[in-house]
Parts: structure tokens; sequence; C-alpha cells
């Protein structure tokens, strides 16, 4: 269950800068502030749940990866960001050094 949990954290973890990314729009300010609040929320709780059962090393590691892929996934599909053959790089390596703390665990 606690790697359930850590799923969901990272996944809420792409909330919070989406919700400051809102923040940006004069007209969605504070409607994008709750939205970070609210998600930064949700995933320290299912972060302080999985921690329970996981080192705390490696539940960081797989939490911000997991934020940090899916923030850059939403970045270039919905916000238009750029992409490149390094970025993509980058973030598999990101992705694959999860997979390698989830195996390792």
């Amino acid at each position: 269950m606690s790697w359930f949990y850590l799923i969901l954290a990272g996944l809420f973890e792409i909330g919070w800068p989406v919700g400051l990314k809102m923040a940006q729009d004069p007209q969605q300010r504070w409607t994008g502030v709750a939205v970070a609040v609210f998600f930064m929320s949700l995933s320290g709780f299912m972060l302080w749940l999985a921690q329970r059962a996981i080192p705390l090393g490696t539940a960081y590691a797989v939490w911000t990866g997991i934020g940090a892929a899916g923030t850059f996934a939403v970045g270039v599909l919905h916000y238009g960001d750029p992409t490149s053959f390094l970025r993509y790089l980058g973030v598999a390596l990101i992705v694959a050094g999860v997979i390698t703390l989830k195996v390792a665990h």
C-alpha cells in the first residue's frame, strides 16, 4: 500500500507547479494559488503515509521524480514548453532512476 501512496503523492506533486503556472494569469491568480496549496497538501500527506514503510531517501527521490517527469509532460502537452531530444533524454533518465529505485527496494 505504501508504494500506492507514493505514486499518488508523485501524481499530486504535479498539481502544485500547475497551480503556480495558473496563478501567473491575473484573472486566475487566487484560483491558481488555491490549486497549488491543495495539491501540495495532498501530495505531502500521501508522502507522509508512504514514508511509514519506504525509506526516506527512496521515497523522496521517487516522489520528486514522478513530479518532475509529470510536470515536464504537462508543460509540453498543455503549455507548449519547448522540447528537444536532450530534454526528453533527461526526463527518460529521471524515469529510469525512479524505476531503478523501485526495483532495488
